[in-house]
């Protein structure tokens, strides 16, 4: 069990990594529109993967609160999320929920990542600290439940 408080965006990213690295059923993500996380690397994929691929339903939900980024400027993706389409879910957050400016990766109810707001580098890690994730993980639940605009990761067309 370990908390761990971070002030710059080399130390966020290096916290991104080690939480996806945990990953093993789910991950549940909240975030502006995913432009700092940067889950287009390779790395991140292979780490989306993981969970991705057992048999378990609703192993990754993303909300955000911008989807243009994801539609048009992250190709991988959006064909992990085609691929496993089956067991993933994106929406945009109705406006109203705007004003929420933090941003959090939760993984498998016991480890989380929360930057404080949306602009800074300021987050906390937590590793094995189920009892302290549990009400972002509540947050996180009641955000999805509020609804939106479900995002396909497939383009229709004619």
């Amino acid at each position: 069990m370990s908390r761990e408080l971070f002030t710059s965006w080399p130390e966020y990213q290096l916290a991104i990594d080690r939480i996806l690295a945990l990953a093993r059923k789910r991950i549940c993500i909240y975030d502006e529109d995913l432009g700092l996380m940067h889950l287009e690397m390779p790395e991140r994929i292979a780490a989306l993967k993981v969970p991705l691929s057992t048999v378990r339903s609703d192993c990754l939900r993303i909300a955000l609160r911008n989807t243009m980024r994801l539609e048009q400027r992250q190709p991988l993706l959006q064909e992990l999320l085609a691929t496993y389409s089956h067991n993933s879910a994106v929406q945009q957050t109705p406006e109203h929920l705007a004003h929420l400016r933090d941003s959090m990766i939760l993984v498998d109810d016991v480890h989380a990542l929360i930057r404080f707001d949306r602009v800074q580098p300021r987050c906390k890690l937590l590793i094995d600290e189920s009892e302290e994730s549990m009400p972002y993980r509540r947050r996180f639940d009641e955000i999805w439940a509020e609804g939106g605009i479900p995002v396909s990761a497939t383009t229709l067309g004619l």
